[in-house]
């Protein structure tokens, strides 16, 4: 995979989400220890989860066989404005645009790190700020660790 298909649209990195890497893994772990243990077949030690249990095992087995696409493969919110601005400008992510960061950028305010590692790829490039993400990646990195709380 061209490591540039790791970077998102709004300039974060594939690599580092939990949906590409952490939740795939988990979910692989999760159905490996229910299957162990029979529950493959079906959950019938609290009342009431025997009718949910199946939708709750496709589900399972989709998050640990189909982790997310990415958001230039199709992954990710269809009707997101950042895709839809950054195709429109013909730039491959936010950063490297020049009215960076506009008001689209507002909808990460969750991911601290957002604006220091969009300014970290107007300074290197795109090329060396991607080789940068996928080494935080191979450390365990992942946006969950320092994202902040939704507000609700």
């Amino acid at each position: 995979m061209d490591k540039l298909d790791e970077v998102t649209f709004c300039g974060l990195y594939c690599g580092l989400c939990a949906s590409r890497r952490r939740i795939p893994h988990q979910a692989a772990i999760l159905r490996e220890t229910l299957s162990q243990e029979g529950y493959d077949r079906g959950y019938f030690d609290i009342p009431g989860l025997e009718t949910v249990f199946a939708a709750f095992w496709e589900g399972l087995n989709c998050l640990g066989d189909q982790p997310c696409p990415g958001c230039r493969a199709g992954g990710g919110n269809p009707d997101c404005a950042i895709r839809a601005c950054a195709r429109e400008r013909g730039v491959v992510a936010c950063p490297l645009c020049a009215d960076f960061p506009c008001e689209r950028f507002d909808i990460l305010k969750n991911y601290p790190l957002r604006s220091a590692d969009g300014q970290r790829m107007q300074a290197i490039g795109i090329d060396q700020w991607a080789a940068e993400q996928e080494a935080r990646a191979r450390l365990g990195f992942a946006y969950a660790d320092v994202r902040f709380p939704t507000d609700t």
